[in-house]
């Protein structure tokens, strides 16, 4: 079995390859050819919390993957310790023999923003050039990097609550991007002034308003992960076409879960899951003046896609530790 540290995933799995990756699960899972993903468990404990998300991918011989993630908001600045930290435990379906284990960081910071990269490629206006990043943390990094990549982009509008974290990613990520990142006092001067917006923040209130938001618009909602997050008003995806990474997901964990709640919304509203569009089961976008809202909860499907890149990669590069569980031969 091989163990990849969060250094050999960086090294094994570039961005491009990882929307590759995930855009494929996504399209697999739409066609039915995958096995139903169960439930996310989740606990909640004193400072934060921890899930475990599971799937399976490919025929025989497949992948199958468990993450465990722990969801501690205020490590950084209490512990000096990430946010989100975990293990991946990789396995062949066809004999249960265990693979590898990895490192979860880079795996959730990667296959996050590889799929808005993807909602992107296919709901966003083709013409699209200007990225508002709202939370200046690790996933409006990887948002900018992914999103790079599936459009041109001229212009960056940065946001954040706390000051010193906004100036870092303005300074870093003008320089890394090669695109002028520029900070904004509120979101409502950025969202008349951007055609794609991405939220990834540990918000538990709504921070976009209804009246922000105008026709055309593309927004990747990426912090509402679990139950009672938000970042949106629910208001929004009502005027939105709203496609889920998951559905049922979605509705449990993400904006969905505020709108069904408010009965702004059933469950039929969705537009799409994103694997449908990608699979042309259901139509992206059709006019200039459509709102599309990508409820971005994350999904095993990503993880096992991602870790599976990974693992791929480390055998034909050789890289990575041989790890064995039982000490001895099987």
């Amino acid at each position: 079995m091989l163990f990849l540290d969060r250094r050999d995933v960086i090294a094994l799995l570039p961005m491009e390859a990882c929307i590759a990756a995930v855009e494929s699960a996504f399209a697999a899972h739409a066609s039915g050819s995958l096995p139903a993903a169960p439930a996310v468990l989740g606990s909640q404990v004193e400072n934060g919390g921890f899930h475990v998300k599971t799937a399976a991918i490919g025929v025989t011989p497949g992948y199958y993957a468990a993450k465990i993630n722990a969801n501690f908001p205020d490590n950084p600045e209490r512990h000096g310790l990430p946010a989100i930290q975990g293990l991946i435990g990789l396995f062949d379906t066809a004999t249960g023999r265990p693979l590898a284990l990895l490192d979860s960081i880079e795996i959730t910071i990667l296959r996050t923003a590889a799929a808005s990269a993807i909602a992107v490629r296919y709901l966003a206006l083709p013409n699209a050039e200007t990225l508002l990043i709202c939370g200046c943390g690790i996933q409006g990094r990887a948002h900018l990097r992914a999103l790079s990549l599936v459009r041109p982009l001229r212009r960056v509008l940065a946001y954040d609550r706390n000051p010193a974290q906004l100036r870092a990613f303005v300074a870093e990520m003008s320089v890394e991007s090669g695109i002028a990142v520029e900070p904004v006092r509120s979101l409502i001067e950025a969202f008349p002034r951007c055609d794609i917006a991405v939220t990834c923040t540990p918000a538990r209130e709504a921070l976009v308003s209804a009246n922000d938001v105008r026709p055309g618009q593309f927004l990747a909602a990426v912090g509402a992960d679990s139950e009672g997050k938000q970042e949106l008003d629910p208001k929004i995806l009502r005027k939105s076409r709203v496609v889920a990474d998951i559905a049922e997901q979605a509705a449990r964990m993400g904006e969905l879960q505020h709108a069904l709640a408010a009965g702004l919304m059933e469950i039929g509203d969705l537009h799409a899951e994103l694997g449908q569009i990608i699979a042309g089961k259901r139509p992206g976008r059709t006019s200039d003046e459509q709102i599309f809202v990508f409820d971005s909860t994350g999904t095993a499907l990503q993880d096992v896609a991602a870790a599976a890149a990974a693992y791929e990669r480390a055998l034909a590069g050789r890289r990575g530790r041989e790890l064995s569980l039982s000490g001895v031969a099987a």
